[in-house]
């Protein structure tokens, strides 16, 4: 009790100084953590009454549509509506930063037990402003019945497919459910970029590599497949998917999220690193996802909320709770490293060299622009190189209007 009575009097202090409202302060100590989704609601609910029976402040985890959070965050936040801390995926960020939402954090010496790329994920303009704690990345799946060893290269996996295509053992070579995010790996293998990065290190529309010499040479491969017959035209999330887990098709190009259904089907499945241009190249790499607290400033509990997060929560022993309760690869370097699971292993070595999806602004003009460019090519509309040309434009047009 002595710990928590002379944490609110030095909090109240530091209020004071920063000219918050104090009397409003003692009225509400509380604090409001809004979730996007409830894999991990139990455990945050426990952790949250493990900081209430230290700090004697209740902190309320509520499960919320992750629209609705952007939504507070950007139409309500300046005048301290919402939560005191959310959830996020990290390209959600730059909005919150640019119209002030989001609070710097300072992890202090607690900064090194993160993966670099988790904390690169919420740094924006040099400045972090968030907390990780977990990455995502989608990792390569083959078939091991069909495919027992994983190859190295993309020529080897339309060798190797195109060989139990001609024998009747499949419908398709490779799964691919989009040709934008989910063959990304693709693209980088034959060195294709999204955003280009400044000498700060932070992601710029000045440097747009859409319509590069790798992303056209990656597109070019996809649309050879489709000329030979090696997959549909018509690319499909759900149909790839199903060709994979009904044994149709070698290889799928996937995230965390369909291990449940692939397991449930019984298709017999191992996840590797993405295969390379050619033989002895650098393997593609996706867009690394990341999760993370960012605190919202505008309210009068920012301080305090700061405390549950880099003074409470960053402990191997909370993240351990976290990832035990929903085993995606820990932001946390040590659990990341240590995990044995095939699974976990195999994403964390297809995700080994995943850069974190561009977060600034001009990133949710790219989507529309792509998914179109992919379409005209495998529908045999546009070349690739004039397909991605016309992308960069619409980009543009919209980074410039």
């Amino acid at each position: 009790m002595k710990k928590v009575v002379s944490y609110l009097l030095v909090l109240l202090a530091g209020l004071l100084l920063l000219g918050v409202n104090t009397a409003a302060f003692a009225q509400d100590t509380q604090l409001t953590l809004w979730i996007y989704d409830d894999g991990r609601l139990e455990v945050l609910t426990e952790l949250g009454a493990q900081f209430e029976a230290e700090y004697g402040v209740p902190v309320v985890v509520e499960v919320v549509d992750l629209s609705e959070i952007r939504n507070a965050m950007t139409l309500g936040a300046a005048s301290g509506e919402g939560p005191d801390m959310i959830i996020i995926p990290h390209d959600n960020l730059g909005p919150f930063v640019e119209n002030g939402a989001a609070m710097p954090i300072d992890l202090g010496d607690s900064a090194e037990n993160y993966l670099p790329s988790a904390i690169d994920g919420f740094t924006y303009d040099g400045q972090l402003y968030g907390v990780p704690l977990a990455v995502e990345n989608i990792g390569f799946f083959r078939n091991v019945d069909l495919v027992p060893e994983a190859p190295a290269t993309w020529a080897e996996v339309e060798e190797i497919g195109m060989e139990l295509l001609d024998e009747g053992s499949i419908d398709s070579v490779i799964g691919f459910p989009d040709l934008t995010y989910n063959i990304y790996p693709v693209y980088t293998s034959y060195g294709g970029y999204i955003f280009g990065r400044d000498e700060a290190g932070n992601f710029t529309p000045d440097d747009i590599g859409m319509n590069n010499e790798g992303m056209v040479a990656g597109l070019a491969w996809v649309q050879h497949l489709i000329e030979e017959g090696a997959v549909s035209a018509n690319i499909d999330w759900e149909a790839s998917h199903v060709q994979f887990e009904t044994g149709r098709s070698a290889f799928i190009m996937t995230g965390p999220w369909a291990i449940n259904r692939f397991d449930t089907a019984g298709v017999p499945y191992a996840i590797s690193a993405f295969p390379a241009a050619e033989e002895g190249g650098e393997p593609g790499y996706p867009f690394l996802g990341v999760q993370g607290l960012v605190i919202n400033a505008n309210k009068e509990n920012a301080i305090l909320a700061q405390v549950f997060a880099v003074d409470f929560l960053a402990t191997e022993e909370h993240y351990q709770a976290i990832f035990d309760a929903e085993p995606r690869p820990s932001a946390w370097a040590s659990i990341f490293e240590s995990a044995t699971d095939p699974n976990t292993a195999g994403f964390n070595a297809a995700g080994i060299n995943a850069q974190p999806m561009p977060s600034i602004p001009a990133m949710g003009f790219v989507w529309d622009a792509w998914v179109n460019a992919g379409s005209l090519v495998a529908q045999g509309e546009l070349d690739p190189q004039e397909a991605l040309d016309s992308a960069v434009e619409q980009i543009l047009a919209q980074v410039n209007g």
